[in-house]
């Protein structure tokens, strides 16, 4: 598999951010991926510009309160030491659309993207396209697996019968196979499920047609039998993303810094503003799911290593058409909503940074919120599309509580900016 090349990042554009003045205490270390031809994207990326991958306590929202090419297997906590690799595969994105007119605002009603910019979006893993690779994965027999290329070591790469390949993920606990198959089905609750990779569920069963031909390799892998794991869609041709600049200029010096908001938009050209649309999705898509793997982990890295903001963004990649995808979510939902107060000093002020909204994201959670039908939602989107959803359960009562909790908030925080913008 051939990796692109590492390119040095170019400046982005503002999202700011609060950084917080107390540190939460270590956290308990975790084993994490391997960098390798394909993987997942780790929380500690390597110095210098990086390639990309192929391929709780109570919170306030729980209150309710307003507001280089060498394997290395790492821990959260550990100093960067290597650079990141891509990550190949086979799924393909399509072609970016024409710039928007010249002139033409970027936000509309002060606080949500314009149509035309949200027009110019790649539009990453089309429904149709998802829906057809999850059905063949979930028919097709597991023809081949592979050390090295999907994160942690317990991880695999397989060829499947049709060809095509996928990351086959073995979770340290099954609530990480959990939550990363509850953040696939509640991005598509948010509408925004077209920025992650098709995620499917298997199941290991050594004399089962699906992984007979592959009996030998799992003897191997010390995979307990009737395991859950999953499988995502392998994409090609990735490269790492950096924050945008002001995170790298002035959180790794530690200065507050303002939230993005329409006045900060104006003179940046259509490709920034582009990929300020995607962030605006991705930040409010790891609060709500308490995801502390991505951005969150850099920022917490900061304690130990200031020059962390200007390195790649955790588990977060570019495709050829400059779309995001929104990697390895097994932090979220279960994980995470058991480390909130490790985790929410960081994830908290990263929502406050961003009062400029996609308006179909506003809309739908403005929906949840009104209905409180949140985790009702989720439950019914992953019985319906996902067939082993019993193996793995749902949400808790009390984390449903949690998501529920963290939607409104979300809402009370749009309808703040709002009344921000009409006062300006």
């Amino acid at each position: 598999m051939k990796r692109a090349r590492r390119a040095a990042p170019g400046p982005l554009p503002v999202l700011g951010l609060l950084l917080l003045g107390a540190l939460p205490g270590l956290w308990t270390v975790l084993p994490r991926r391997e960098a390798a031809a394909r993987r997942e994207p780790e929380p500690r990326p390597g110095p210098g510009p990086p390639p990309g991958r192929g391929g709780w306590g109570r919170s306030a929202a729980a209150r309710g309160e307003p507001g280089g090419g060498q394997k290395t297997f790492r821990a959260l906590l550990a100093v960067p030491a290597a650079g990141r690799e891509e990550r190949g595969g086979e799924g393909r994105f399509a072609g970016a659309a024409s710039p928007p007119p010249a002139g033409a605002s970027p936000v509309e009603r002060g606080i949500f993207w314009s149509r035309e910019l949200e027009r110019q979006v790649p539009p990453g893993f089309a429904a149709e396209e998802a829906a057809a690779w999850l059905a063949a994965a979930r028919a097709a027999r597991v023809a081949s697996l592979e050390r090295g290329g999907c994160g942690r070591s317990s991880n695999r790469l397989a060829r499947l019968s049709d060809g095509s390949r996928a990351c086959v993920r073995y979770g340290i606990s099954p609530e990480q196979i959990q939550g990363e198959a509850l953040s696939y089905h509640l991005a598509g609750v948010l509408g925004m499920q077209e920025r992650l990779p098709p995620l499917a569920l298997a199941l290991v069963e050594a004399r089962g047609r699906q992984w007979e031909p592959v009996r030998e390799e799992l003897r191997g892998s010390h995979w307990a039998e009737g395991a859950v794991v999953s499988l995502t869609r392998w994409v090609d041709n990735l490269t790492a993303v950096v924050a945008p600049a002001p995170w790298g200029a002035e959180a790794g010096g530690g200065r507050r810094l303002r939230p993005l908001s329409a006045g900060e938009l104006g003179g940046l050209p259509p490709s920034q503003l582009v990929e300020l649309v995607q962030w605006s999705d991705l930040i409010l898509f790891d609060y709500l799911t308490a995801n502390f793997d991505r951005l969150v982990s850099n920022l917490f890295s900061l304690q130990w290593d200031p020059r962390v903001m200007r390195r790649a963004t955790s588990n977060l990649l570019r495709g050829p058409d400059g779309g995001l995808v929104f990697l390895d979510n097994e932090a979220g939902l279960v994980h995470g909503y058991r480390l909130l107060a490790m985790w929410d000093p960081y994830n908290e002020p990263l929502l406050r940074s961003v009062c400029v909204f996609r308006e179909g994201t506003a809309r739908r959670v403005a929906e949840l919120h009104r209905r409180r039908s949140a985790a009702a939602e989720l439950r019914r989107r992953y019985r319906a599309r996902e067939p082993l959803w019993a193996r793995l359960g749902f949400l808790s009562e009390r984390q449903a509580e949690l998501l529920q909790a963290r939607v409104d908030f979300v809402h009370r925080h749009i309808a703040h900016c709002r009344a921000q913008a009409a006062r300006l």
